[in-house]
């Protein structure tokens, strides 16, 4: 497969202006914004927050708004998509670059009219279908071409139906996907994530850049103790152990470490491919 000399996208999801900045610092392409992220993996985050934000980071770094109303599955009920509906329009007229979503019928299977639905209403935004994808009663592929019906949805996020995208497991889903979606010039691109640093992310490069990955998605992310003096005893305010005292931050050191293994990668397979 012939390369560009293009890099390979580092996105990078934050849920503070303090972790946007350092996820920029560290070298991020793009930035999925979302609210309590350290939490069930991010709900919708609030327009201030994405103001702050934006203002924050250079001209032309793409912003996605997690659009999600909370924690837990993917089944939606009435009021809850009539919120995300209404989330979609708030943050497409704030100037947000894209959205991140994902509905699932009570059976596992993509919720295409729901999907679709939210993704006509997001246009011309860029659409991520996320994780739920990993979640659904169908296989990946199945699944991956049926979102790709939908002509909106820019790409999809996935660890290949895995705990985590480097999983021994996942990695011949991954494989078969990216091979597929690379011959397929209208499907969603495939955006490999969950459990990528700087440990994983060399091992798994090697195994999919030669299947078309372009692109990966990490969160860099860490408790980090709070600055406050008083803590009052056997009181909380439900997150109990140590996260009570803490708060959730993207490292500029652990996005860099990846940032540097990627390109390191990529330009030994634009070099490897230029031989072959």
């Amino acid at each position: 497969m012939p390369a560009s000399s293009q890099r390979i996208t580092v996105e990078v999801c934050i849920d503070s202006v303090e972790s946007a900045i350092a996820a920029i610092r560290g070298g991020a392409d793009r930035l999925e914004l979302c609210g309590n992220l350290g939490l069930g993996g991010g709900v919708t985050p609030s327009l201030g927050l994405f103001r702050a934000v934006r203002e924050e980071t250079p001209d032309g770094m793409p912003i996605m708004a997690m659009i999600r109303p909370r924690p837990g599955d993917f089944l939606y009920t009435d009021a809850e998509f009539r919120v995300m509906r209404e989330d979609v329009k708030a943050f497409k007229e704030a100037g947000a670059d894209g959205v991140v979503l994902g509905i699932l019928q009570k059976n596992g299977k993509i919720d295409l009219a729901r999907t679709k639905m939210l993704a006509e209403e997001a246009a011309p935004m860029q659409v991520c279908f996320h994780r739920a994808i990993d979640m659904t009663s169908q296989d990946i592929l199945t699944a991956h071409l049926e979102i790709s019906s939908i002509p909106q949805i820019t790409r999809i996020l996935t660890s290949g139906q895995a705990p985590s995208a480097p999983e021994p497991s996942a990695l011949p889903t991954l494989r078969t996907l990216l091979r597929n979606a690379s011959r397929m010039p209208a499907s969603a691109q495939v955006l490999v994530g969950s459990g990528i640093n700087a440990h994983t992310a060399g091992p798994l490069l090697a195994e999919l850049l030669p299947c078309g990955l372009r692109e990966v998605h990490l969160s860099g992310g860490e408790w980090i103790p709070s600055a406050m003096e008083f803590r009052r005893e056997k009181m909380g305010m439900g997150l109990r152990g140590e996260c009570e005292w803490a708060i959730w931050r993207t490292s500029e050191e652990k996005v860099r470490a990846v940032r540097e293994l990627v390109d390191k990668a990529w330009l030994e397979f634009v070099e490897r491919e230029k031989i072959e």
